[in-house]
């Protein structure tokens, strides 16, 4: 429904600023959160008027705190999407538990952060729509990425789980796992290895950020309230299951 307020985490670059516009486009008042990049945010607002909060997705005060301050601007929160996540790659031998605690909170403790400040309100009002972003990569595993695969993969266990939590109050709970698409953080991957994963997808190609946000719109309507606990992969066939 039009005018429902939507909070976006990592949602003024890459997947996340695509997934913002086309709810705005849409017709939802959107929040857009993001972690540091000042330039960015500023940018995207002055681009698309949605309004940017600035808050760690990985700590538990600071999302309550912003929760409460997008609700008290926007209006009650009825659409969550969980996009927010960083890399850290190493393979074990060399990856410090720094590294592994910075990327299970901000990738996977974000979404209970989020979802946690939100629920008693969805409950009250009997209305929600939660979306996930997994990846590929958490359903397949990848060389060199422990800790982020453990994050997303996790993210599909904890949509499932707070599904059946859910379903019975008129919230549902889904996951979109991407497969590599063309945004700032793939672009970072050295040309010859993105060339071998490229001849790995079928479609031949690498995702568009719209894709993966069509997806979102589809899931978090109105009319999608029997779709629940399920995992949309958007990967151009690169992983089947």
């Amino acid at each position: 429904m039009a005018g429902r307020v939507a909070l976006v985490t990592g949602g003024t670059r890459g997947i996340g600023a695509a997934i913002s516009k086309m709810l705005k486009l849409r017709g939802y008042e959107v929040a857009a959160n993001y972690a540091g990049n000042d330039v960015a945010a500023k940018a995207f607002h002055e681009e698309t008027g949605i309004p940017v909060y600035k808050f760690d997705v990985g700590d538990y005060a600071a999302v309550k705190e912003a929760v409460t301050k997008i609700e008290k601007d926007l209006g009650p929160i009825d659409i969550i999407v969980n996009n927010a996540g960083i890399t850290r790659d190493a393979t074990m031998r060399k990856l410090d538990r720094s590294m592994w605690d910075a990327v299970i909170d901000t990738n996977l403790g974000s979404c209970f952060n989020v979802c946690k400040a939100a629920w008693d309100g969805m409950n009250q009002r009997g209305f929600g729509r939660i979306v996930n972003i997994g990846s590929i990569n958490g359903q397949g595993g990848q060389y060199g990425q422990v800790n982020y695969a453990a994050a997303k993969s996790g993210i599909h266990g904890f949509t499932k789980a707070l599904a059946q939590e859910g379903a019975s109050k008129g919230i549902t709970v889904n996951a979109i796992a991407p497969g590599y698409t063309d945004t700032d953080m793939v672009s970072a991957v050295p040309p010859n290895v993105l060339e071998k994963i490229i001849a790995k997808i079928p479609v031949g190609r690498l995702g568009k950020a719209d894709e993966i946000a069509r997806g979102v719109l589809f899931l978090v309507a109105d009319d999608a309230g029997f779709i629940t606990g399920s995992t949309l992969s958007i990967n151009g066939g690169q992983h089947m299951y």
